[in-house]
């Protein structure tokens, strides 16, 4: 049975909530004494970024023409690392 779409999404949408979290954190233990922003801005840029690049994800993947597989693969991979990416920059722009 298929499940609903917005069942999906709502899923997606927390996990990826979680994932900007836990990258968020993760940035403290990264870059030390290095939070431009701030702590509470690292998790929102985090956080925002991971949610973005997850919905791309899920709806740019199979709409090229790619498989599930490819899209849950690039829908667990990319947002991390593009919240990763993300914050990167902005420390490269503060300074």
């Amino acid at each position: 049975m298929k499940v609903n779409i917005f069942f999906e999404i709502a899923i997606l949408v927390f996990v990826m909530v979680l994932v900007g979290l836990l990258i968020g954190w993760a940035a403290g233990l990264v870059w030390k004494k290095n939070r431009p922003i701030g702590v509470r801005g690292d998790y929102i840029a985090a956080v925002l970024s991971a949610v973005i690049l997850g919905l791309v994800d899920w709806f740019l993947i199979p709409a090229m023409g790619f498989s599930d597989n490819l899209r849950n693969l690039g829908t667990a991979t990319e947002p991390a690392l593009g919240a990763l990416l993300v914050l990167w920059i902005i420390r490269q722009a503060k300074k």
